[in-house]
């Protein structure tokens, strides 16, 4: 399966698609991920998705997504690492060093909730909420250096505890619909990890799902998403490509893409049919490959799932 072209490349490290709920804001049924390294948040709005994806009853060819259907918003500081809606209506931002929320969801006034880092040479990276509305927000060190890393979980309330810490480069996290298993990537181990998962207990005995094979350039798995039946959905950044496994690890599908460096994968669109997948021009030469930081998008024949939002 190959992934076709959906928004262009706007952004510079593009990270973390999420499909926005049906809150009865301007932005719900919409496509937002961040240009992470910029400190934005890119909204692709309504039209885009008849322009991009193609409305099936008309007779025209679907046009591209232009970069006036899509609407950046800047979060505090220099870093927008991954975003989640709120339980209670709003957003929720991981930025350089902390989460910040907001009431509306388009964007207005930001609140810092809690600061997690005060070294500057650390910096928040990726996270998910759990289902019970806490946030799991990993961080990664500028310099990558092994085991620099911290897994944190953020309460509702803004209360924070460590899972784990000694992480190198923490990414993608996501639950089974049944709540009882969650998958996790950090990156530089080549492999995604599945744990059990309690609302009391939290993350416990982890074990490998699947490890990159070691004659495979690809430098890890990234972003990742689970769809309706708990297949895992991993991007696997610098391998041009998201894999697809089932809950044994066997692996069913591989959607390619035109670029090396790819982020992060969700499900998106009406009907949660829609694999919208996310890139990175991060280490490339420039003008090398056109269409790294654009958003593709493939049609894998199965539904996704709703995002899980922060209870805070």
């Amino acid at each position: 399966m190959r992934a076709e072209l959906f928004v262009p490349p706007l952004a510079f490290h593009a990270e973390g698609p999420v499909w926005w709920p049906d809150d009865g804001s301007p932005v719900a049924h919409t496509l937002r991920y961040v240009d992470m390294l910029a400190g934005r948040i890119l909204t692709v709005g309504p039209e885009g998705f008849t322009a991009g994806l193609g409305d099936t009853s008309a007779e025209a060819a679907p046009t591209p997504v232009t970069p006036a259907m899509v609407a950046a918003l800047d979060v505090p500081g220099p870093v927008a690492a991954c975003l989640r809606p709120r339980r209670g209506g709003g957003i929720a931002v991981l930025t350089e060093h902390g989460l910040s929320v907001s009431d509306d969801p388009a964007g207005g006034e930001w609140t810092p909730l809690v600061e997690l880092l005060t070294d500057p040479d650390i910096r928040l990276n990726e996270g998910g909420c759990d289902p019970a509305g806490r946030f799991l927000a990993g961080t990664m060190r500028y310099d990558q250096r092994a085991g620099g890393a911290t897994l944190f979980q953020i309460s509702g309330d803004g209360a924070v505890s460590t899972v784990f810490d000694d992480v190198t480069i923490s990414n993608g996290i996501a639950w089974s619909r049944s709540g009882d298993r969650a998958y996790y990537n950090d990156t530089p181990t080549r492999s995604t990890w599945v744990f059990d998962w309690s609302e009391d207990a939290g993350l416990s005995q982890p074990r490998r799902l699947f490890t990159l094979d070691p004659d495979d350039p690809a430098g890890g798995p990234d972003g990742l998403c689970l769809d309706a039946e708990d297949n895992v959905w991993t991007a696997i950044y610098g391998g041009s490509r998201v894999e697809c496994r089932d809950a044994a690890g066997t692996l069913l599908e591989v959607v390619d893409l035109p670029v090396t460096n790819v982020t992060a994968c969700t499900f998106g669109g009406p009907d949660l049919r829609t694999l919208f997948i996310t890139t990175s021009q991060e280490g490339l030469t420039p003008g090398a490959q056109p269409e790294a930081g654009a958003v593709f998008a493939a049609d894998p024949g199965v539904t996704g799932v709703p995002v899980t939002p922060f209870a805070g």
